[in-house]
Formats: C-alpha cells, sequence, structure tokens
C-alpha cells in the first residue's frame, strides 16, 4: 500500500468514525465547519478540526486530548512573511509591546522588527539567535534633524544591534529644492550605516510632496547610496498609495528596494503594493495581514 493509498484510508476510517458520533445541539454528523465558534460554511461537508471550532470540541468530546494541525492548514507563507518589517513606533509603546512584537516577528517569520532607537537593545536581545533583523528609525518623524545628529543617531543604533535603519528625508529641504542638502545628508547616513554593516532605507513622507518632488527625492536617494526609499512615517495625513510606489519603482529601477508603509492593515493592502512594485511592507498590522493569508490558503 503507497502512501496515497493510505491517507485516503485514514481519512475515510476517520469519516466513517465521526459520522457514527452523536453531535450535541442536534446537528447532523457532516454539519458544515467554519473557523468561528458555533457557525457554519453554507454547503461545507469537510472535517476541518484544526481550524473550526465545532469540529474541534465534536472531536474533543469524543475522547482527544490533543488535536493536531496539518501544515497546509498552520504554516504561514514565509514569502509573504519576509516581505514584512513587523513595526511598532507609537511612542506610549511598552517595554511589553517590544517583547510581544519581537515573539510575533519570530513566530511568523517576519524580516525585521522595526521600533524607536530606545527599544533596539532590548529588540536585539530577544531576537538573538533568530533571523528577524532589528530595523530602527533616524531623524524621525520629521526629518529636519542636522546631518550630524542623524549620523550619529544611525552609528549609536548599529551599536546596539541594529542591523536596518529608517531615516527620514530632509522634507523641507526638498521642497525648498535645496537638492545638494538632502543628497549629502542621506549619503552621510548611508555611509555610517554601511560602514556599521546594515542597510538604509530613506523616508520621502510621500503625503507632502508632489510627484515631480516624490521622482527628484527617489533619484537623489539612489545617487546617495541609499538601499530603499520608503513611502511614509505613519505620522503624516496619509500613507502609502499604489501610486507613490508606482512612481518610486519607475524612478530607482530593480536595484534599489521600495517599502510601502504607512496605512497598510489587510492582505488586499499588501498585494496592492507588492504588485505596484513594493519589495518591502512596514506595518503594525503585520500579525492579522499573514493570518488572513493563511486563513485563505487554508
Amino acid at each position: 500500500m503507497d502512501s496515497q493509498q493510505l491517507d485516503r484510508l485514514v481519512t475515510q476510517i476517520g469519516e466513517e468514525l465521526l459520522a457514527r458520533i452523536p453531535v450535541s445541539g442536534g446537528h447532523p454528523p457532516n454539519a458544515e465547519g467554519l473557523n468561528v465558534a458555533d457557525l457554519v460554511c453554507p454547503g461545507c461537508t469537510r472535517r476541518c478540526a484544526q481550524t473550526c471550532a465545532r469540529k474541534t470540541k465534536e472531536i474533543v468530546a469524543a475522547g482527544a486530548d490533543r488535536i493536531s494541525a496539518s501544515e497546509k492548514l498552520t504554516r504561514i507563507d514565509p514569502e509573504l512573511a519576509r516581505l514584512i518589517d513587523h513595526t511598532i513606533l507609537k511612542p506610549d509603546a511598552t517595554r511589553e509591546d517590544i517583547v510581544k512584537l519581537c515573539r510575533e516577528a519570530r513566530e511568523y517569520g517576519f524580516i525585521s522588527v522595526c521600533v524607536n532607537p530606545f527599544w533596539v537593545p532590548l529588540a536585539a536581545h530577544e531576537l538573538k539567535g533568530s533571523s528577524v533583523l532589528v530595523c530602527t528609525v533616524v531623524g524621525f518623524p520629521l526629518g529636519a534633524t542636522p546631518t550630524a545628529i542623524k549620523v550619529a543617531e544611525a552609528e549609536n543604533a548599529i551599536r546596539a544591534g541594529a542591523q536596518e535603519v529608517d531615516m527620514v528625508l530632509n522634507v523641507g529641504a526638498l521642497r525648498s529644492a535645496d537638492f545638494d542638502t538632502v543628497r549629502v545628508d542621506v549619503q552621510a547616513v548611508a555611509e555610517a550605516c554601511h560602514k556599521g554593516g546594515a542597510i538604509l532605507k530613506v523616508i520621502l513622507e510621500t503625503a507632502l510632496l508632489d510627484d515631480n518632488q516624490k521622482v527628484i527625492a527617489s533619484s537623489l536617494c539612489k545617487i546617495a547610496g541609499a538601499d530603499f526609499v520608503k513611502t511614509s512615517t505613519g505620522f503624516a495625513k496619509s500613507g502609502a498609495t499604489a501610486h507613490d510606489i508606482a512612481l518610486m519603482r519607475a524612478t530607482v529601477g530593480p536595484d534599489v528596494g521600495v517599502k510601502a508603509s504607512g496605512g497598510i492593515r489587510t492582505l488586499a493592502d499588501l498585494e496592492t503594493m507588492r504588485a505596484a512594485g513594493a519589495s518591502r511592507i512596514g506595518a503594525s498590522a503585520s500579525v492579522k495581514i499573514v493570518q488572513e493569508a493563511a486563513a485563505r490558503n487554508a
């Protein structure tokens, strides 16, 4: 008997046994299932014990003390998870919030956690030995910090354990058409990051720029040696749009990353940004997004 025949036989036996077990609540043995307690999926006759609260209760009531979930039902898409910087940058984040963020990043396989600079040592400690990177922010959230301070911030963060730095562009200088100041600012931080073995993402704050300024900013970042351009801090009037991502990708080409951040809360949001050209996603709703993808693919 080959493995497929064995799988079919085991499934058949399981179906037969479950069909003979009385079901509480008056539901027929083939009651449909849904991963919400006491609801049903119309037309479904599958016995998805791993994702259906009702089926799980039925099997436990019949004598099981543990339920095993298959890889198909529980495995998070690693390609999707590795797009995401799992982020918490709110000023009132606590130690417990950061520990939880790191735990979730390990569990779901996100590429990084993005935290404020104060929390870098804690995140580095929590993620030691894992593949999850530590990302932090510089000149955040206004971008108006002098270049020397941005460089010092980056160097300090890298010494503390940061492997990625998200720096805010000098938006005022850009809008004043002081392009050399913008370039020098980015270049100085890029050099500090690369010297320390970190990568640099530059936040343009696209909500404050017109399309021409977005193109100029993206071009300056590429010239200055940035590894990514990024849409938003999350503190401006709006966040990432597919239009901005497409514009930034067209400007920097394939060799510079494009990070979409700000307002990305659903799987549909992520897929829209990826289709537009994003190679990294910054989100605080990361767990919800990957769980949504897992449920869709179950």
